[in-house]
């Protein structure tokens, strides 16, 4: 009896079938979340038509407050108290409301700019300059700045 040793064979490289397989084992799943995510986005879940939808949207814009966005609500709010007190209220109760819903702090720049504006017309670009202070960076003084000129 003959006594032979079986070596290896090299292992062949991959067919076709095995590239294909990997690339729609990594492919299918991201096209059928895709997929899927756009055919959710196209139902419409309130059971109307789309026109009803366009309907709503294009209804009066003096809904109650509490549909608006905060930061409008907040705006209008020191606006008014802009007018009725003066503007240094209206710049530490913007500053009192930023610390205690940081997520006003984006819109912080652009109600303080407005509080400036409304300062202007109310008492003056000398006066309302004299309000100024650091409240969401340099926007209250910004805002007066653009109202004079």
């Amino acid at each position: 009896m003959k006594h032979t040793t079986t070596t290896p064979r090299p292992r062949r490289g991959r067919g076709p079938a095995h590239r294909i397989g990997r690339t729609l084992a990594l492919v299918l799943p991201v096209v059928l979340v895709l997929s899927g995510t756009l055919a959710v986005t196209r139902v419409s879940w309130s059971g109307g038509s789309s026109s009803s939808m366009l309907a709503a949207s294009s209804e009066d814009v003096s809904t109650r407050a509490s549909s608006r966005a905060p930061q409008d609500v907040l705006r209008d709010k020191l606006l008014l108290e802009l007018q009725e007190r003066n503007p240094g209220v209206a710049l530490t109760h913007l500053q009192q409301a930023v610390n205690g819903r940081p997520s006003l702090a984006r819109h912080c720049a652009s109600i303080a700019r407005a509080l400036g504006r409304a300062a202007v017309r109310v008492y003056g670009p000398a006066r309302a300059q004299s309000y100024a202070r650091p409240v969401c960076d340099t926007s209250f003084a910004s805002g007066v700045a653009t109202q004079r000129g």
